[in-house]
Formats: C-alpha cells, structure tokens, sequence
C-alpha cells in the first residue's frame, strides 16, 4: 500500500478526501493530512511518502514552494497538485519542479477514484521495474564477486578465458561487465593481486625472489621484478630491504 499526504487549507475538502475517500480500497494509505505547505515540508522531514496531493493556493507556504523543496532535495515522491481553474498556469510552473499531473477542484467523484486507481497501475510497474534492475544487479555482482574469489584462489595460473568459461560467459562479455562494475580492467585487477601476493611472500625470508616470482606466475624472474616496480615503485629487492 503506497503512503499519501493530503495537504488542503481547506478543512471540508480535507476531511471530506480524508474520511470518504476511498483510499485503502485502490491502493493508498493515508499518512497524513496537513493544512499548508509548511507542515508537508516538517512531516516530510521524519516520515517517507508515496504521493503527495497539494493544494496550490495555501497560507503560510503554497503548493509550489512544497514543489520547490521537494525537487531541491529529489526527494522520491509522486506529486500531484490541486488546481482550481484559475490556477492552472501555477499548476504549470509545479509541474516544472517535478510535480507529476494536476487535478482540477471540481472533478467528480468518479474521476478522482480513475486518476488514483490509474496511479496506483503506473506506481506499481515503477516498482517493478526497479525490482527488476534491482535483480539484475544483484545477479551481475554475484558474477563479478565469483570472478574475484576465482582470482584470489588461482591467481598464479588463472586467465580471463578460464574465469568466462567458469560464470559460462563469453570473454570478451566478461571482460566489458567487469570494467563495468568495477572501473577495472580485469587484467589490472589481476596483477594488483598478483603484487599484493608478491609482497607478503617477500615479507617472508623463507622464499628466494625467483621463488616469488614462480609463486605468482613470473617464470621469468625480470619479469617479474619489471612488473612488481611498475607497480610499486620500487624493486622487489628494495622492498624486501625495507624500502616499503
């Protein structure tokens, strides 16, 4: 059920949408109703909303500074303004900070309850389709995040091919969706770990340099020793002297 604020400085209209109104059986619950923009500006500073239906003309603050604000903060809301016809120019200029469609005072009851079900139709499909982009990231991270645990594991032998081949992709798809979500090319992301590895096995006296270099995939130890200043800075000789 998606949550809605009524704001009216008009107390029959107010009451009249807020306690005969229909609201639960299309799809609405009424969170809140207010009497100026004011208060829609308060409330939505510790509470989340769907929908707000304003009126344009208030005190204190009308529809279009509520407009204003919500557009400044971008904040997720379906907004939705009461025009009478003399305000339909005003209703325009909201329209240009976000507001979503303008409903004229004197609509009947029926045509209230269609633009509200109509609503609910098109906020229900939005959802959907985040859920849906929502699945697809997950799914693709889930991709990215097996590659890496692959890398980590096999990081002296592995290859984009092999990685593709173990998420069933292609390798040059792999290798786009990769970049992609990571702002890396796979083979950087690979000698990163390859010299991060490196470097904890030089911590360690117990292995010569051109053992290293075996240990992460160099068979030849110049390159080895090329690849890990590229990326240190500084040879591998020099960071096991303490150069780090």
């Amino acid at each position: 059920m998606y949550k809605l604020i009524l704001a009216d400085d008009e107390y029959e209209l107010r009451n009249g949408l807020g306690t005969y109104f229909p609201w639960e059986e299309i799809g609405f619950e009424l969170a809140a109703s207010l009497e100026n923009g004011q208060q829609v500006i308060e409330y939505l500073e510790s509470h989340s909303a769907d929908v707000l239906l304003c009126d344009i003309r208030m005190p204190v603050m009308d529809g279009l500074e509520v407009a204003q604000y919500i557009y400044r903060k971008k904040l997720p809301i379906y907004m939705i303004m009461f025009s009478g016809y003399r305000d339909f120019e005003y209703a325009k200029k909201a329209m240009q900070y976000g507001a979503r469609d303008y409903i004229v005072k004197s609509a009947k009851f029926n045509e209230l309850v269609s633009v509200f079900r109509n609503l609910r139709e098109q906020l229900d499909m939005e959802n959907s389709k985040k859920k849906l982009a929502g699945a697809s990231k997950g799914y693709y991270q889930q991709i990215i995040e097996s590659i890496q645990e692959q890398v980590e594991r096999e990081f002296a032998t592995v290859t984009l091919e092999q990685v593709a081949a173990a998420v069933h992709m292609n390798s040059n798809y792999v290798s786009k969706l990769f970049y992609c979500k990571t702002g890396q090319l796979f083979s950087e992301y690979l000698l990163s770990v390859k010299m991060k590895k490196a470097a904890e096995y030089l911590s360690d006296i117990r292995y010569r340099t051109y053992e290293v270099s075996e240990l992460v995939g160099y068979s030849n130890t110049k390159n080895f020793s090329r690849a890990f200043k590229s990326f240190y800075g500084i040879t591998p000789k020099e960071y096991r002297e303490g150069g780090r």
